[in-house]
């Protein structure tokens, strides 16, 4: 359910309806009426929705639900030719079982020339926005490449003459060797070592690791690598070789000659998170416009209850670490965050967050604020503006990111964080640390947008039950 594509489907409606004009000049005898009369049935529309289904199940099939930021178009159209080749077979097999009388040879032709028209032209326009997109400096893929050889420079080389793909090289990764001093004259920058590659990891934003290294001769350091972006959900590259990860999905992919295969863990940025990045601006675009009334209302009772901002502006950590500022109405006085050494010994969680029911900084509207969870309504701005999105583990300050002791919960910063999640529904403060991060990893694991939409269902009794309340 949640995997459909709703451009896809639209498409396939559109196809059919385009298919049946044909059959339509074949009923001369009869009215219009008479001729819906006697092809639609129940039967057929339950079988029609039965092939969205089939349709979904085949386009996956063929990895047409993949990201193709890399893939060439022509590979693109033939795996949509085919795709659609064999959705056509199905709904003639279709036809012939269940006796379904509008689906006739014209009406394959039409159909099958039709949708697989509409879906390439929908694919190619597509590419051509995100290209125009991406050259002006939006959509951008940070990559660090592991490796200082020739064939890393020349990988490194071909990204950057490909500006259209979003590529954005922020450094290299190696250890001293003799070949150092050419890559020194080649003008790219020598990010780290091969031994501080994890800190490294840990305090950069690093959307793909991509590895250069001769694998057979650095296997240890190689495997070690792709260990810790398996752990980190950071997707990685690499032109051959496999690593006997334990979770982490692959995929082949061609480019510029070379052959690369990515790890990656959870979902990747295709048609599903392009989807849920379209809810998010929808959604977050209206939330705002219809709640602009209750905003006006909370920063009047906000100024007359204390001196200060109406909104608390906090760097937070998102996707793939980068920082940004997270909006929230206050709820503490103006000089809370100068205040939090001297109640840090009150901490009432494990782990490097820092929670207590009755904290003293809290302002009289800040405590009302908190229970019925009004103060959380500004990052809708933070989703509108795409650093959040409406479900995800939740933006961590830096302090409390400084404090992670295991990189294993460090893969929550490999999707956009979120307004809700798993933790906000099932107890929230008094969920323990490990837990919290364990329930993130089980969202990103099992991730869908039909997930989203549970979650955002539960979150609504959660909040009025006062157990969705920080």
């Amino acid at each position: 359910m949640a995997a459909f594509k709703l451009g896809d489907v639209v498409l396939l409606v559109l196809a059919f309806a385009l298919a049946t004009v044909p059959v339509l000049y074949e009923a001369e005898a009869a009215s219009l009426a008479q001729f819906l009369e006697m092809r639609i049935r129940i039967n057929d529309f339950l079988i029609f929705i039965s092939l969205l289904v089939v349709w979904h199940i085949t386009f996956t099939s063929f990895g047409l639900y993949h990201s193709h930021r890399l893939g060439r178009r022509r590979a693109e159209i033939i795996g949509v030719v085919k795709a659609m080749t064999v959705a056509t077979l199905i709904v003639l097999v279709a036809a012939l079982s269940f006796k379904i009388s509008m689906v006739t040879p014209v009406f394959l032709v039409v159909f099958w020339a039709v949708g697989t028209a509409l879906v390439v032209i929908s694919r190619l326009t597509l590419r051509c926005l995100l290209k125009q997109v991406r050259v002006r400096g939006r959509n951008l893929r940070l990559v660090l490449i592991v490796g200082t050889n020739p064939r890393a420079l020349e990988l490194a080389r071909k990204i950057e003459a490909t500006p259209e793909l979003g590529y954005r090289i922020i450094g290299f990764v190696d250890e001293d060797w003799p070949g150092l001093e050419d890559f020194g004259h080649s003008g790219y920058r020598l990010a780290c070592s091969l031994d501080d590659f994890p800190s490294f990891l840990r305090h950069s934003v690093v959307d793909e690791v991509v590895m250069g290294l001769p694998v057979r001769s650095y296997y240890f350091h190689a495997s070690r690598i792709a260990a810790l972006c398996e752990e980190q959900g950071i997707p990685m590259r690499f032109p051959s070789g496999l690593f006997n990860l334990k979770m982490a999905q692959s995929k082949a992919e061609e480019f510029e000659g070379d052959s690369l295969i990515t790890l990656y863990r959870g979902t990747t940025d295709g048609w599903p998170m392009m989807m849920k990045r379209l809810i998010d601006f929808t959604v977050s675009g209206a939330a705002l416009i219809f709640l602009a009334p209750l905003f006006t209302v909370v920063a009047i009772l906000i100024k007359l209850n204390s001196s200060g901002p109406v909104f608390f502006i906090q760097k937070r950590i998102g996707l793939s670490k980068r920082q940004f500022s997270l909006f929230k109405f206050r709820t503490m006085v103006p000089d809370a965050e100068a205040k939090l050494r001297e109640i840090e010994h009150l901490n009432e969680v494990t782990g490097p967050v820092f929670k207590i029911k009755h904290d003293p900084r809290i302002t009289p509207i800040g405590e009302f604020l908190r229970k019925t969870s009004i103060d959380e309504l500004p990052q809708l701005i933070n989703v509108f503006r795409g650093e959040m999105s409406l479900v995800g583990p939740r933006p961590l300050p830096v302090r409390d990111y400084e404090g992670f002791d295991q990189d294993w919960q460090r893969r929550r910063f490999s999707v956009r964080p979120g307004i809700t999640c798993l933790w906000q529904v099932g107890g929230r403060s008094s969920i323990p640390f490990e837990k919290w991060m364990e329930l993130d990893m089980e969202y990103i694991d099992k991730w869908s947008l039909w997930l989203d939409l549970k979650i955002l269902a539960q979150t609504i009794p959660a909040v009025l039950r006062g157990s969705g309340a920080a």
